[in-house]
């Protein structure tokens, strides 16, 4: 199959035209789409089918798919008591034209819409049910085994991303050696869950990855919000209070804190308290 955008140039799917994409995925999948509920984001598109099922899809450069390939949502259909859509099939290819993949998955349709983009900007207030869901499906996930490597924002997490990711943001001389390594979903953020009924979506990136990413990530986007932060970190203490906790907090604040930080982000300043707490506590042993 081949289509138009170029690898020359960035590609944000909610300004390029999708429509040669979208009816490509349909001859493929032998359905259709209800065009007003195509939702875009900078590299995927989304949109419900003529059989009630949603089905994502994603561009994605070949150095970004790496050895274990860019199943991830595929291979989150076997895992056990977590709130997630039901995975039905999928299409792959490669762009003629460019170094990049596409892969569309269908699935299931969500039971609610998203809480909000991916960093809120005020309380989503959430009933006691959601928090409950999202405990036992983060528990449940960080308690099964997998292979595959967490790739967070496509890169894949190491150690050594861990210690230059932490050692650049913050002066400090602590042992940055991560204890425990568990599966996670590596992308939680607002946009990912539904409300007011938890669920989990957008699997692409999951696999092991240090105890506490998907907590300290939450955390990190409702920063701009500092009571629904503050829940997070109550309803996430286990995760927060390790050590492997502490230094996710830190990977995140620095993701936060980087070059890139717009200098009006609500979530500057307590991102830089955190830190400084943060490391002064894994200095002091």
């Amino acid at each position: 199959m081949s289509l138009s955008v170029s690898a020359a140039r960035a590609v944000d799917l909610r300004v390029e035209p999708v429509d040669e994409v979208l009816d490509c995925v349909e001859r493929s999948l032998q359905m259709r789409f209800d065009r007003d509920t195509v939702v875009r984001k900078r590299r995927s598109v989304g949109a419900r089918t003529d059989r009630s099922t949603w089905v994502r899809i994603e561009r994605r450069g070949l150095d970004k798919i790496g050895v274990q390939g860019w199943n991830g949502t595929e291979c989150a259909d076997r895992l056990i008591g977590i709130a997630k859509p039901t995975w039905h099939g999928c299409v792959v290819w490669r762009d003629t034209d460019a170094a990049v993949m596409w892969r569309a998955d269908e699935t299931g349709v969500l039971p609610g819409t998203p809480v909000g983009t991916s960093v809120l900007a005020e309380d989503p207030q959430l009933p006691d049910e959601w928090w409950q869901a999202m405990n036992e499906s983060l528990d449940a996930l960080a308690a099964q085994h997998t292979r595959r490597i967490a790739t967070p924002d496509t890169v894949t997490i190491t150690q050594s991303l861990v210690t230059e990711s932490i050692r650049t943001a913050f002066s400090c001389d602590f042992d940055t050696t991560v204890e425990q390594w568990v599966p996670a979903h590596a992308d939680l953020n607002w946009a990912n869950a539904t409300g007011p009924t938890f669920t989990l979506f957008d699997w692409e990136d999951w696999g092991n990855a240090p105890r506490g990413l998907d907590s300290a990530s939450l955390w990190g986007n409702s920063l701009a919000v500092p009571a629904l932060a503050d829940r997070v970190r109550d309803e996430r203490r286990r995760d927060f209070e390790s050590r492997d906790g502490k230094l996710m907090t830190l990977f995140v604040c620095a993701k936060i804190l980087g070059p890139d930080a717009h200098p009006e982000d609500p979530r500057l300043v307590p991102a830089r308290d955190m830190a400084a707490r943060i490391v002064d506590e894994l200095q002091a042993g």
